[in-house]
């Protein structure tokens, strides 16, 4: 890891210095949870967890020796991109899948970093793979299964890939790369849901956002959001086993606008799919047959008619406790991070706000929780990059 040792002994004390300046101005943001609902506790229930913003996690990314900086004489730093997923492994590393897109003056001062960056508890990265050529189109969302295998989905694609947890090997693939369930436009990528023939096929997705994998018996379940508007599950093969949603804004469909409609989908401990309708501004829980069980509203008049397509229901996660007592949800059409009581459904409070500094957001995209209840921020769009907060104050929940 010459790359790595190298990289912290040239940015660190610049970045050390950033993050403090940062902080300074983000302090009412990040040394709290901010309950913006004010008596939302008091109603009885458990007790928002307080969270502070790391501003030193992660470390500074590599630079990559071969390509130096005219300029300086010094090796271009790693750059991510937009941070499309964070997901974490049974060791607490955290991993983020990254579309690389640079911008200027990056496009010139630095180099886009591998697809897939591991960082270990203490933010260094440990790990770093993928091939861009191979890789879904349109990284987005990523998910490492009960045996630290890692998968990611595309936005831009019809796949769904399953990798070994080092990345060296491509272990299944669902679906077809370039190709998508859209019969009425050639079987190009793109929104469906003005065509009948599509959001069925049971071999080839349209645009995944996202997936989670049943521990239980490693069966598949796809957020097929982007173009299509249903979740559909997969067995542990890539063979297709059900379905359920559709186009519309009815209980149990998507919202059929462009934007991710599964934008998400996580299995609880309760046994229960929980699907993000981002532009609708709630969350559907359905049982693993589809079968729909409740509708958590978020913030409602978010998505259409609202702030366009942007949506208040993008992401959520669970705390690590055995009850699942909190659910973090990310709310990108407001920049804010929402802690419900998973039970009642209800909002207990929520913290963030529009900005670049430590502790503030721009388009707030995915939460992944770890073993200590520390929470993962990924951003993409303008935000492009990732943010830890520290848990500090007890659970309620066991």
């Amino acid at each position: 890891m010459k790359l790595v040792n190298a990289a912290r002994a040239a940015f660190g004390s610049p970045r050390r210095l950033a993050y403090l300046g940062a902080l300074g101005a983000a302090a009412a943001v990040a040394l709290g949870l901010w309950n913006p609902l004010g008596k939302a506790d008091a109603a009885g229930g458990p007790a928002a967890p307080l969270y502070r913003v790391d501003p030193f996690w992660p470390k500074p990314l590599p630079t990559d020796p071969t390509q130096i900086n005219p300029a300086t004489g010094m090796p271009k730093p790693w750059v991510t991109g937009e941070v499309a997923g964070t997901c974490i492994d049974s060791n607490d590393h955290v991993f983020t899948v990254n579309r690389g897109n640079l911008v200027a003056p990056e496009t010139v001062e630095a180099v886009a970093s591998p697809p897939v960056i591991e960082f270990d508890r203490q933010g260094n990265v440990v790990n770093a793979w993928g091939d861009r050529g191979t890789m879904p189109n349109g990284l987005h969302g990523c998910f490492v299964d009960y045996q630290d295998n890692v998968w990611i989905a595309g936005n831009g694609d019809g796949i769904v890939q399953k990798y070994s947890h080092d990345g060296s090997r491509l272990l299944l693939q669902i679906g077809t790369r370039g190709v998508c369930d859209f019969p009425a436009n050639g079987n190009a990528c793109g929104n469906s849901a003005n065509d009948p023939a599509a959001n069925q096929s049971t071999t080839t997705l349209n645009e995944p956002a996202d997936m989670a994998v049943d521990p239980e018996n490693g069966d598949v379940y796809v957020a097929d959001g982007y173009g299509n508007h249903r979740v559909v599950v997969f067995d542990k093969n890539g063979r297709y086993l059900r379905q359920w949603g559709s186009s519309g804004t009815g209980p149990g469909q998507f919202q059929p606008t462009d934007g991710g409609h599964p934008h998400c989908v996580v299995l609880g401990n309760d046994g229960l799919v929980y699907a993000c309708d981002r532009g609708s501004d709630r969350i559907q829980v359905f049982d693993k047959y589809g079968v729909l069980k409740r509708i958590i509203p978020v913030r409602p008049g978010t998505g259409v008619g609202g702030l366009g397509t942007a949506g208040s229901a993008w992401d959520l996660d669970f705390s690590p406790d055995r009850f699942q007592t909190f659910m973090f949800e990310v709310d990108g059409g407001n920049e804010i991070l929402w802690t419900f009581d998973r039970a009642a459904a209800r909002i207990l409070g929520g913290f963030g706000r529009p900005g670049h500094q430590a502790g503030e957001f721009t388009y707030l995209h995915t939460v992944s929780v770890d073993s200590k209840g520390n929470l993962y921020t990924g951003e993409t769009i303008n935000g492009r990059r990732i943010q830890r907060w520290v848990r500090h104050g007890a659970e309620n929940g066991g």
